[in-house]
């Protein structure tokens, strides 16, 4: 039987705050049964499908998440502002937690729970690139736009990778700008 008051969410709870401490890679069954002060074996009556299905339920956490924080920035928000604000999120996100950011499948899954996640993260950015009149597959190739530059540009900040002396808050603004300007003048099909 599963302990009182531990669930399933908490024990994701707790992978989250061994990634955040220590990153992706330190996540195993016992050290997250050590947080969780249960014996590892106790883990499987919360998380039957072993590290496999902890790493899972992290990854839609994580993909919710993001998904969360995106649609929060958008609101009532429209073109370029909208389109900042998600980027500008979708940065803060990966930047206060680079080790959950990692976590964070960059393809498709063959998993129910995760492409819905996925789904919701993506539409978020479909649902703001209308403001510049892109649907249908100009509005996909517009989204993969917006997640390449956001995806970029987070990774190579959090990977360490900007050591030049320009302030990376001016960056990021002329990347705003850029992104902006381009999907302002996208091509016609």
């Amino acid at each position: 039987m599963p302990r009182v008051g531990l669930t399933p969410e908490q024990v994701v709870d707790h992978a989250l705050a061994l990634i955040d401490e220590q990153g992706a890679e330190a996540l195993t069954l016992a050290a997250v049964a050590a947080r969780a002060k249960v014996a590892t074996p106790s883990l499987y009556k919360h998380v039957s499908g072993g590290l496999a299905e902890l790493r899972r339920l992290v990854a839609v956490r994580v993909t919710g998440e993001l998904a969360d924080r995106l649609a929060g920035a958008a609101v009532g928000r429209g073109g370029d502002d909208a389109v900042a604000a998600v980027l500008r999120a979708y940065l803060g996100y990966a930047t206060e937690y680079p080790h959950r950011y990692h976590a964070l499948p960059q393809a498709p899954q063959p998993d129910d729970d995760l492409a819905r996640a996925a789904a919701r993260l993506v539409g978020v950015i479909v649902a703001v690139l209308r403001g510049y009149g892109l649907e249908g597959s100009e509005a996909i190739h517009a989204a993969r736009t917006v997640r390449s530059v956001a995806h970029g540009f987070a990774s190579l900040s959090i990977g360490g990778a900007f050591q030049l002396a320009e302030d990376l808050a001016v960056t990021e603004d002329r990347l705003i700008a850029v992104l902006t300007g381009g999907l302002r003048a996208w091509p016609a099909p």
